[in-house]
C-alpha cells in the first residue's frame, strides 16, 4: 500500500509541474505540452495536481474539457481509493 501512496504523491507533483511548465511555455510562446498529455496524467492519478495547478497558474480554466474531465477523474480516483481502503479491490 505504501507504493500506492508514493505513486499518488509523485504523479500529482509531476502533473502539477507539467501544468506549470505548459503555462510558462504559453507565456514564452514556446513549444507547448499537448492537452492530451495533460489530461492523460490527470486520468492516471494526477487529477488533484492538475486541478490545483489550474487555479494556481490560472491555466486552462476556461477550457470545458478540463473543467469537466479533471473533476470527474478526481471523483473516479476517490472511488477507487475508497474501494481499496474497504477491501473491495485488492492487489
Amino acid at each position: 500500500m505504501n507504493y500506492l501512496y508514493s505513486y499518488y504523491i509523485l504523479i500529482n507533483v509531476f502533473a502539477f509541474a507539467l501544468f506549470g511548465a505548459d503555462k510558462f511555455r504559453a507565456k514564452a510562446k514556446d513549444w507547448r505540452v499537448p492537452e492530451a498529455v495533460l489530461l492523460f496524467f490527470g486520468f492516471i492519478g494526477g487529477a488533484l495536481g492538475n486541478l490545483l495547478a489550474m487555479f494556481v497558474f490560472r491555466h486552462k480554466t476556461h477550457k470545458l474539457k478540463f473543467a469537466l474531465l479533471l473533476p470527474l477523474f478526481l471523483v473516479l480516483q476517490g472511488a477507487v481509493a475508497l474501494c481499496l481502503y474497504k477491501g473491495i479491490i485488492t492487489f
